[in-house]
């Protein structure tokens, strides 16, 4: 592909030909240049001209339909990738509650440019009328087409819509399958269109309209274009359902609204304690505290308001004059409250018990000279209710929270992703874009420190607006806006001021969309894996921060192909016999290249190390030991002690 780096093609293993060997290279290179289908026969024409044999061209032959096989797949890949885009960003428009219109509009020119037509239109079914209009165009230059209003059934549109499946035509004035009539006759001949694609739109069990895509020449449309249509087509169906949902939703709250407004101008009281429980569902929906629910007791009953604790101690008061003090037993006063569920009286104090089952949360105490009426009372018991609904929800909900994005994060890492769209929307809740640019972390620590590194992980994800869990035995943090490295060190630091111990942290990134953390995630792994396995434990980085090792335990490298293709013949030979050939080549290379250094430290006679060396020569070729050979041994010796670390 275009922009990416080449690197040298090395020998394949296995082949005689060099001459293949070469003319196989320049296929890889027309596939990065992304190159015309033509450009795919000139090794072959230069093989020919070269005089190579009939097995060398036919290997040739195949290479090249397996190049063009491979071009054909990718074009396919972007094909795909742009309309699964155009799918996205409409579901984006319908998530943004964006104007039926402007949603349909948008759809009806991705249906034109996905499918390369010259016109795209979507027409809806008028009950009223017994008709379908045109209701959004694109690509359309006739204002007769425009107008046009078709009867029921007739036209391709009505095919569409009788038999709720997709239909096309690549000549619709001689196509007999539809019944044609004058009218749309005209204004599909003054628009010119001759090839037409139609996909119905449907809500529940019901067509509600067709979208089509049409082109002024002759043209058949494949299976890929018609499941496309289709789905734009299922986007257009929800934005007017959602239109639809809407209104009535709206004429269900004016409903609402008006019956509010009849039963406030009832009486002044009811008025005041329906205002007192819009005062503390809004103090509930706001995520309001205990104070705000004094404030809204006291501005509905006057008085001064005490907030009691479990053993009837003064706690929080919410007053408009100065708190006069508390009741002569107020544990007293809140046992009662208790037991009988019901506001109670002692003077001038009145005292509800805030209470979840039969647990014992506190107590509100409202002083007011004069008498509470029923309504009055009910108010005071509503606020002592919401409050321990609020008392509760502070005292479970932090662990509760970090369960949830624990659980969403293990999901996101170790199940097949069968509905993005709802881990979008459950991460969305918990204060989490899974759509941002994340950083993906995976810190390795001791198991008996492993608790509280998850305390601290957590507490950071929340902050944050991340997610934070324990899998395979380590911390894993999902953290936005940040660069790899930059994340590790950050959560190294956190976690080891925490007291976790001796921390390890790998990081990778950027992760966008659920589909990509569980792969930054397995890379994260290998950076820490990596670093316990080059001696740097209680260290952090990403693959970037790891030089060269970095580039080859990143995602996507093949670093177990490398390491065969390098050394397989020497590996094969050491597990067959039982034989030390690596050892023996690790000390040579570790010596300077000197055999009797490297006897030395093997502890073996220097003709030993000398035969071996010359068995290695006999497996790998005579040139191993020259300056470039001897770096890709060397590497791959490396990179195989490396891979059987982190693999452990």
């Amino acid at each position: 592909m275009p922009g990416v780096p080449r690197s040298p093609v090395p020998p394949a293993i296995g082949h005689s030909s060099r001459p293949a060997t070469t003319h196989a290279a320049e296929y890889f290179e027309l596939l990065l240049d992304d190159a015309a289908a033509i450009e795919y026969e000139r090794p072959l024409v230069r093989a020919r001209a070269a005089g190579a044999g009939a097995d060398e061209l036919a290997e040739l032959e195949r290479i090249k339909l397996l190049a063009l096989t491979v071009r054909a797949a990718f074009a396919a890949r972007r094909r795909r990738e742009s309309e699964l885009s155009a799918l996205f960003d409409t579901a984006s428009d319908l998530a943004a509650l964006r104007g039926v219109d402007s949603v349909l509009g948008a759809i009806v020119r991705r249906a034109r440019q996905l499918l390369g037509s010259d016109v795209a239109y979507l027409t809806l079914n008028d009950p009223a009328r017994s008709d379908t209009s045109m209701r959004v165009t694109a690509g359309s230059v006739s204002a007769r087409f425009q107008a046009l209003r078709l009867p029921m059934g007739a036209g391709l549109g009505g095919l569409v819509a009788q038999t709720a499946a997709p239909y096309a035509t690549s000549s619709y004035f001689t196509d007999s399958r539809f019944r044609h009539t004058d009218e749309i006759n005209k204004g599909v001949r003054d628009e010119g269109l001759v090839a037409i694609l139609g996909v119905p739109l449907i809500r529940g069990s019901q067509v509600i309209g067709v979208l089509f895509a049409a082109d002024r020449t002759e043209r058949s449309f494949d299976r890929s274009e018609v499941s496309l249509l289709g789905s734009l087509a299922a986007h257009a169906a929800i934005a007017l359902d959602n239109a639809r949902l809407l209104d009535e939703t709206r004429a269900a709250l004016d409903e609402l609204s008006a019956a509010s407004r009849e039963l406030r101008a009832h009486t002044a009281s009811v008025e005041r304690a329906a205002g007192a429980h819009d005062r503390f569902i809004d103090v509930v929906l706001r995520g309001g505290g205990v104070e705000d629910v004094a404030a809204a007791v006291t501005e509905a009953l006057g008085g001064s308001i005490t907030v009691l604790d479990e053993d009837g101690r003064s706690g929080t008061t919410g007053t408009d004059t100065a708190a006069p003090g508390l009741p002569p037993d107020p544990a007293a006063a809140l046992a009662l409250a208790r037991s009988t569920g019901r506001t109670v009286r002692d003077g001038s104090w009145w005292t509800a018990a805030v209470t979840v089952d039969s647990e014992l949360l506190g107590g509100l105490v409202l002083h007011r000279e004069e008498e509470l009426s029923d309504w009055e009372q009910r108010v005071l018991e509503r606020a002592a209710l919401v409050t321990a609904l609020l008392l509760l929800t502070r005292r479970t909900a932090g662990e509760a929270e970090n369960r949830v994005r624990g659980e969403l994060l293990e999901e996101l890492l170790s199940t097949a992703l069968r509905d993005s769209d709802g881990l979008r929307e459950r991460a969305r809740r918990l204060g989490t874009d899974l759509d941002r640019a994340h950083a993906v972390v995976v810190a390795r620590v001791e198991a008996r420190c492993r608790p509280r590194a998850l305390a601290a992980a957590t507490h950071l994800a929340a902050t944050r607006s991340g997610l934070a869990g324990v899998y395979d035995g380590c911390v894993v943090l999902c953290l936005p806006d940040l660069a790899p490295g930059a994340a590790a060190a950050m959560v190294r630091r956190e976690l080891a001021a925490a007291g976790s111990g001796v921390v390890t942290v790998g990081g990778a990134g950027p992760a966008r969309g659920p589909g990509d953390v569980a792969t930054a995630h397995a890379e994260a792994a290998r950076c820490a894996a990596t670093l316990v396995a080059l001696g740097r434990t209680g260290g952090s980085a990403s693959a970037d921060e790891l030089g060269f090792f970095g580039l080859l335990v990143g995602e996507g490298r093949d670093v177990d192909g490398f390491v065969q293709a390098t050394l397989a013949p020497v590996l094969e030979y050491d597990a067959k016999r039982r034989t030390d050939l690596v050892a023996t080549l690790e000390a040579f290379f570790d010596a300077g290249n000197s055999p009797a250094r490297a006897a030395d430290a093997l502890g073996v006679h220097v003709n030993t190390v000398t035969q071996r060396l010359d068995r290695v020569g006999r497996l790998l070729g005579k040139e191993w030991s020259s300056p470039g050979r001897a770096l890709e041994v060397q590497l791959a010796l490396q990179l195989h002690r490396l891979t059987r670390a982190v693999g452990d």
